[in-house]
């Protein structure tokens, strides 16, 4: 069982999370990469270290090579690296052969997505560019590297049960009320109910991002393995679709991040955005800590009720990348 899932599409990265000619490091399956976005809008991405000395490039910076492309440059003796990897040595007019081996990335709208130089083992999601159709982005958030197994964390973003425990301080649930669970192969939906406890004017005021939650907050999960977890959420002020994804860094490094989209309906919802990033902000920052509270390979001697996502992610995770047949998780 591969432990990294390679042949899997990852999302690297939304393209507003790129400050144009900054260059910025991302690792996936073990490797680490710089990843820097022109002023052209193009997106180029090389391993990180420099082919000299090993300095990482993504502490370096970019120089324009003609109007709007450029290069990484490394931070140690100033060579510069096009998106081919190739540099100009000093005291040369010449450009080099490639001395570094792009990153292969695909880019659809926004979404900057790679198999990390693996043979594709499944297609990308189409979900993220239907949605980015519908709603209009909100921004992002929570981008945190987590010391955790890739299994590890979609076992913890599929436990339905934690809601109430470790989500408790922040939503006040109560309890969660399972409801179904659809299962469609590689994609799967959760629908559940989670009765939160009253809240005071004051602690409404102190965080008016309480005034949009409803007494029972209704959870809609749209799951595509291995790496996307969707919320939907809806009130009187408007609907938002809350995207969480995931990346193997590395066997024992797990990055999330989230992206939000959201439909207005009030002109109210539009001032609560930032407060909608900082309520996923949290979110994510309890399930990286609850993580690092729990003692890896413990066996499962207690089975709960409305575990069937957690069955979901561990069949494909076994059976990556055969074919699945759906409705086998109950």
């Amino acid at each position: 069982m591969s432990q990294m899932l390679q042949g899997a599409p990852w999302l690297l990265a939304h393209t507003s999370m790129l400050s144009a000619n900054q260059p910025r490091k991302i690792s996936l399956y073990g490797t680490d990469y710089v990843l820097w976005k022109d002023s052209a809008g193009n997106i180029n991405s090389l391993p990180n270290a420099c082919p000299h000395m090993g300095a990482m490039l993504s502490e370096g910076w970019c120089e324009k090579t003609d109007r709007q492309t450029s290069a990484v440059v490394c931070p140690f003796h100033a060579l510069a690296f096009d998106r081919d990897g190739c540099t100009v040595l000093p005291g040369s007019n010449k450009k080099t052969l490639p001395q570094l081996t792009p990153l292969e990335l695909i880019v659809q709208n926004d979404f900057i997505w790679s198999y990390g130089g693996y043979e594709p083992k499944m297609p990308i999601p189409t979900i993220l560019n239907e949605i980015a159709e519908q709603y209009t982005f909100i921004g992002h958030t929570a981008d945190t590297s987590v010391t955790t197994d890739l299994l590890s964390m979609l076992l913890n973003m599929h436990d339905y049960n934690h809601q109430n425990g470790t989500h408790r301080p922040l939503f006040r649930i109560e309890e969660v009320q399972f409801e179904q669970f659809i299962d469609d192969g590689y994609r799967s939906h959760a629908f559940y109910n989670m009765p939160t406890a009253a809240t005071s004017l004051s602690e409404k005021l102190t965080n008016p991002i309480l005034l949009t939650l409803p007494k029972v907050l209704t959870a809609h999960l749209e799951n595509h393995f291995p790496s996307l977890v969707i919320f939907y959420g809806q009130s009187v002020l408007g609907k938002v679709a809350q995207i969480h994804i995931f990346v193997p860094e590395s066997e024992t490094q797990t990055r999330t991040y989230v992206l939000m989209y959201g439909i207005s309906k009030h002109p109210l919802f539009n001032s609560l955005g930032k407060q909608f990033l900082n309520l996923a902000k949290v979110v994510v920052e309890q399930d990286s800590a609850i993580l690092s509270k729990i003692y890896p390979h413990t066996p499962q001697r207690i089975k709960l009720n409305n575990e069937v996502g957690m069955d979901w992610v561990r069949r494909n995770f076994e059976q990556f990348p055969e074919a699945i047949e759906p409705n086998l998780s109950r």
